[in-house]
């Protein structure tokens, strides 16, 4: 069984340890019969200090490989901050991005790869030799592609990075539009079109619809290659309430409303075949598309696990249902 995973960061990341879980997928991947392509979020990317730091992709990998710190759903696991001290006593900016001593290498890999003319997809490939995540981790685009938010401050309307936005900021200055830059000139990476043409099913994760999702979606031929899928995802909204982050926020610059129907709604049924929500939104309608209420919150790993095998179940049911 083939599955692809458009994915974003902690949740998408959690969502995938549960799918490898419930499929068996461990140290052995190699000789399992399914296999997982993650089509990784890279609208968070960003530069600083001359490194490109690709949070979404990292913390999948981190995770899947086994050095996440598992606290707080991303960065590195014994992680130290010397080098961010020793920046910000030079006066250097921005100071807000915790950038941690082990994570660091990561970036300074990166950078000098791609200085030295890989692709994005060739370095993540390299960078996932290291953590076996057990999956087949791709970018959405090798192309530069960079989340920008307009923000209002009293009379005054700027772009902020979405990293400085969502980190410096946490999302409380309102935001008029989300824009991803780059993307509209930019194509999918190699082998993301043929992995989503090769699928038997996708899942969409909880990840933030928008941000995450949502810039996926945005590179030139990913969502149209998805609408001939048959596509199942898990809402990041319950109650009303993101489940994680700040959802709401980047909802709320694009005129949808929180919560798991809108959400549906915003991905239309030309994309989604199926959508799993908690029970508290089990009255949720959107035409066209199959919405299966059950407990979401992926409170610890079985939990998690089970989540994951209810998209996985609904996916095959509603591809049986189509064939």
């Amino acid at each position: 069984m083939r599955i692809v995973v458009p994915a974003g960061g902690i949740g998408g990341a959690r969502f995938l340890r549960g799918l490898k879980a419930t499929l068996g997928i461990g140290a052995g991947a190699q000789e399992n019969k399914a296999t997982i392509t993650v089509v990784g979020n890279t609208g968070d990317d960003i530069t600083l200090f001359g490194l490109r730091i690709c949070p979404d992709l990292d913390t999948v990998m981190y995770t899947l490989g086994g050095g996440i710190n598992e606290s707080q759903g991303w960065g590195r696991s014994g992680e130290t901050f010397t080098v961010k001290e020793e920046l910000a006593a030079y006066g250097m900016q921005p100071t807000w991005f915790g950038l941690g001593d082990r994570d660091a290498a990561t970036h300074i890999v990166r950078a000098q790869m791609m200085a030295a003319g890989y692709t994005l997809s060739e370095v993540t490939e390299a960078l996932c030799d290291r953590w076996k995540p057990g999956v087949r981790l791709l970018p959405m685009t090798d192309d530069r592609v960079e989340t920008h938010v307009l923000v209002e401050e009293g009379q005054d309307r700027r772009a902020l990075h979405f990293q400085e936005w969502w980190i410096r900021h946490r999302a409380a200055l309102p935001a008029s539009e989300i824009v991803l830059v780059g993307a509209e000139d930019s194509a999918p990476a190699p082998g993301v079109l043929e992995a989503v043409a090769e699928a038997d099913i996708v899942l969409l994760p909880p990840s933030n619809p928008v941000v995450s999702v949502g810039s996926i979606l945005s590179v030139p031929g990913i969502r149209e290659a998805l609408n001939s899928a048959t596509v199942v995802g898990v809402s990041p909204i319950i109650g009303g309430t993101a489940v994680r982050g700040m959802a709401d926020a980047c909802l709320a610059a694009i005129g949808v409303e929180s919560s798991a129907q809108a959400v549906a709604g915003h991905y239309g049924p030309e994309l989604l075949d199926g959508w799993l929500v908690d029970e508290v939104d089990a009255g949720a309608r959107v035409k066209g598309v199959e919405i299966r209420s059950r407990p979401l919150y992926m409170s610890d790993p079985e939990s998690t696990a089970a989540i994951a095998r209810a998209a996985l179940d609904l996916a095959l049911e509603l591809k049986e249902h189509r064939a």
